[in-house]
């Protein structure tokens, strides 16, 4: 049963995310729930871009002297020319039909064949086949046709229904749609097949922190395994929001799995991001060999196994050989290779990488430590993945801290021979019962702390006992270049219990006397009532 969301101005509709799963839903039975996502979502972005050109079609049209056929008028709009066999109406009108598959598959041949520079290549072409029959077909285009994906009218629900945590709703860019729905279709599909690892998106929140704490503003942003390409839509939510222009960013970035590759080409052209992404192993196919960036985001598969390491003699192992089997130091090496001389990188690994000593491990820390590359260390609180119950900290990385320009180009203070640590794992709420979340004041905390700490933030830097605390390289040497926080940090400092003993044992005293008598009363109570039923005695 779907629910109806409700705001002060009453019922409104399903929420988007239900939609969406009833939208999979129509596939069940007919393929793997890990396929679900690959059909529907290259669906709801046809949709979205023929919403989209049809609301530009519609102003153009009714300018006497504009050609609603002239591409040039979506070019000069930055919407994509979407021809008529690649309209959604034309899709609908057709949903009842045998050759829906093919339908569906000329619509996207010609969307990639109109606008070749940004799609090209990147839409699925496998409808027409036998997994897929009309029926089926024609219940998702029904489905997705329930609400609407560009602001067009008459739709039930409109790109404005997303909510916060409060239920209320919110107002959100048309062009955020498409990331929302990868973001939970991913979310919600990979927790149904049960996945532990693999591939898992990285929470909204998570990215959200990490972008915050390296603050791009202008240069060079890398994402060597960028997924969905989440990194990158946040970078350009910072920029934008801090009055920059969204090309002061260039951004790149590499992924391994083919058909999230495409998924994340689709998810940065709904949003007209420019991007070099390429799709190749990332230690076997370095495809940016030369880049070096001032920013690098990533959240690497944790604790992979069968990267095809080491790689001996690799010219990116500065620090030492990462094993065979993991690659989190792989992840890292790799990293700071591609950073600029002055760049920041920020990083999502399991916590099991601040302290591990297994095959030489351990002396890859030591080595990175004592080079002074390690700025930074959060514990982040435990159950923020759908898909994985690994707790993890994020590592912020730094080439240079004796200088350098930090948020809006402020000049930083030398870091040098210390790290930052800060213990994060008691903030957040439970948003279901199995998903923590961070809220906005919790980010706000963590950036806080580090940018104060670097000299660019807002206020000074104060060590707070269980939260945060500047340490040296000695006294991580002390602890056996060990980076868990919690090792630094100490324990929260207890509030002061300013009542007297004998004052604070005689209201204890009294208040337990109250609750025995409180007992006696409820226990003669439930005699009264069994006696009554006749179970006394």
């Amino acid at each position: 049963m779907t629910r109806a969301r409700t705001t002060r101005g009453g019922t409104i509709g399903p929420s988007l995310e239900e939609l969406l799963w009833n939208t999979a839903d129509q596939l069940r039975g007919h393929i793997d729930a890990a396929e679900y996502k690959h059909v529907v979502l290259p669906l709801i972005f046809l949709k979205y871009v023929s919403d989209s050109f049809q609301l530009v079609y519609n102003e153009v049209a009714a300018d006497e002297y504009s050609d609603p056929e002239d591409v040039d008028e979506y070019t000069a709009r930055g919407v994509f020319w979407v021809p008529r066999e690649a309209r959604w109406d034309t899709l609908k009108a057709g949903a009842k039909q045998d050759d829906i598959g093919k339908q569906i598959d000329d619509a996207m041949k010609a969307l990639e064949r109109e606008n070749p520079r940004q799609l090209g290549d990147m839409l699925p072409k496998n409808y027409s086949r036998p997994s897929l029959p009309p029926r089926v077909l024609s219940g998702l285009i029904d489905k997705i046709s329930e609400y609407g994906t560009g602001g067009t009218t008459g739709a039930p629900t409109a790109p404005g229904n997303l909510f916060d945590e409060e239920g209320e709703a919110k107002q959100e860019k048309e062009s955020d749609l498409l990331g929302r729905v990868y973001e939970y279709m991913l979310g919600r599909f990979a927790a149904a097949e049960g996945k532990l690892g693999g591939e898992f998106y990285t929470p909204r929140s998570v990215v959200q922190t990490l972008v915050e704490l390296l603050a791009p503003y202008k240069g060079r942003v890398y994402d060597p395994a960028c997924g969905s390409g989440g990194m990158f839509i946040r970078s350009e939510e910072f920029v934008e929001a801090h009055r920059g222009r969204l090309g002061d960013i260039v951004i790149y970035g590499q992924e391994s799995n083919y058909t999230t590759w495409k998924l994340a080409r689709m998810n940065l052209a709904i949003r007209r991001i420019e991007a070099d992404i390429k799709n190749g192993d990332t230690f076997h196919q370095d495809l940016h060999p030369d880049l070096r960036a001032d920013y690098v985001l990533a959240n690497p598969p944790f604790n992979i196994s069968n990267w095809g390491g080491p790689l001996s003699g690799d010219r990116r192992w500065r620090y030492g050989t990462p094993p065979a089997s993991n690659a989190n130091y792989a992840w890292l090496q790799h990293i700071l290779y591609h950073l600029a001389p002055n760049g920041t990188a920020g990083v999502v690994l399991a916590n099991g990488s601040l302290s591990s000593n297994q095959s030489g491990e351990g002396v890859i820390r030591q080595n990175m430590i004592s080079a002074d590359k390690v700025d930074c260390i959060v514990a982040m609180p435990g159950q923020l993945f759908y898909t994985t119950q690994i707790p993890v900290s994020l590592w912020i990385l730094a080439n240079n801290k004796q200088n350098g320009r930090g948020q809006e180009g402020r000049p930083l203070r030398d870091r040098s021979g210390q790290v930052l640590f800060i213990d994060a794992r008691e903030l957040g709420y439970m948003r279901t019962r199995v998903e923590r979340d961070l809220t906005p004041d919790d980010r706000a905390k963590i950036t806080r702390a580090y940018h104060n700490w670097r000299g660019d933030g807002d206020g000074e830097y104060e060590d707070i006992p269980g939260f945060c605390k500047a340490a040296t390289i000695d006294d991580i040497e002390k602890n056996g270049w060990v980076l868990t926080p919690g090792r630094y940090v100490g324990a929260a400092a207890k509030e002061e219990d300013s009542e007297p003993f004998g004052e604070k044992m005689a209201r204890l005293s009294s208040e337990l006397r109250r609750q025995f008598d409180e007992s006696d009363r409820l226990q003669d109570l439930i005699k009264k009532n069994l006696e009554k039923l006749g179970y006394g005695g």
